[in-house]
C-alpha cells in the first residue's frame, strides 16, 4: 500500500468514527424524545389517557344533566297541556 492509499484509508476511518459519534448523539436525543412522548401519553395526571378519561366522565355527567333537563321540560309541557285541556 502506498502512503497516499494509507492516508485515504486513515481519512475514511476517521470520517466513519465521526459519523458513528454523531449517530450516537442523535440516538441519545431520540431516546430523550421518546421518553417525553411516553410521559405525555401515559402520565396519570396530565397524560393523554388521563385527559380522555376526564372528557368521557364529563360527557357522561353532561348526558345525565341533559336527560334531566329534557325530562323536566317534557313534564312542564305535559302539565301545561293538561291544565289547558282539562281545566
Amino acid at each position: 500500500m502506498t502512503d497516499e492509499q494509507m492516508q485515504n484509508l486513515l481519512t475514511s476511518i476517521i470520517e466513519m468514527k465521526n459519523n458513528l459519534e454523531r449517530m450516537a448523539e442523535k440516538q441519545e436525543e431520540m431516546i430523550s424524545d421518546v421518553k417525553e412522548i411516553k410521559k405525555a401519553v401515559y402520565d396519570p395526571e396530565s397524560g393523554l389517557y388521563a385527559r380522555i378519561k376526564e372528557l368521557e366522565n364529563w360527557k357522561e355527567s353532561m348526558s345525565k344533566v341533559i336527560w334531566t333537563i329534557g325530562t323536566g321540560f317534557i313534564g312542564l309541557v305535559l302539565n301545561t297541556l293538561y291544565q289547558n285541556i282539562g281545566g
